[in-house]
């Protein structure tokens, strides 16, 4: 009896390790099977902090830059020397234009069938819209306020300048009349030209 009392204990400690062996491998693959959804928990939520970081960073960068524009375009606006600088480029630019629209007058009386008053005055337009549009392209290189001096200028100075030029070349006066009167027009568009850059 003693011998089969020592069996069944030896199987019963087999049975109670073997228990103990299957409840620490089942505990050691939990143990595991947690770090993993951890470890990938831990991943997710870097991942989200990295991702919400960029997005935010780049929204950030996007502002900074337009900021930058618009305090470029304030300390254009408050520099004195800039519009001082301004005034005498298209200062040099209008009395250019004086002269060649003098010019203009004295050439459409020679060459030209002034009878022919609808000619003359599509002639006159096309000669003026050259001239505005060639100082609006030396106006192109130079900004202020972050838009190029083009955007200062109107085509409606191109109709001040015909109305003045189409008296001129059908009236009996001396020239000299004519560069007094286109001197004032473009006196005129100067003035208008500074109040649209302070305005």
């Amino acid at each position: 009896m003693n011998e089969v009392q020592g069996t069944l204990e030896v199987a019963k400690g087999i049975s109670d390790l073997g228990v103990l062996i299957i409840i620490g491998a089942a505990f050691i693959v939990l143990s595991l099977g947690m770090w993993v959804a951890l470890f990938r928990w831990f991943k997710s939520i870097m991942d989200n902090v990295i991702k919400n970081n960029s997005a935010t960073m780049s929204a950030l960068l996007t502002k900074t830059d337009a900021q930058n524009d618009v305090l470029n375009e304030i300390a254009d606006g408050l520099r004195p020397s800039t519009l001082l600088q301004i005034k005498n480029i298209s200062n040099t630019c209008f009395d250019l234009s004086t002269e060649k629209v003098c010019r203009i007058i004295k050439k459409v009386r020679e060459e030209n069938h002034i009878d022919n008053k609808e000619a003359t005055k599509a002639k006159i337009r096309t000669l003026l819209c050259n001239l505005h549009e060639d100082r609006n392209s030396r106006f192109d290189s130079t900004r202020y306020r972050g838009n190029t001096l083009t955007h200062y200028t109107s085509p409606e100075w191109i109709d001040w300048v015909a109305e003045v030029v189409e008296n001129e070349v059908y009236s009996e006066q001396n020239n000299a009349r004519a560069f007094t009167n286109v001197e004032a027009v473009y006196s005129k568009i100067k003035l208008d030209f500074y109040h649209r850059l302070t305005e």
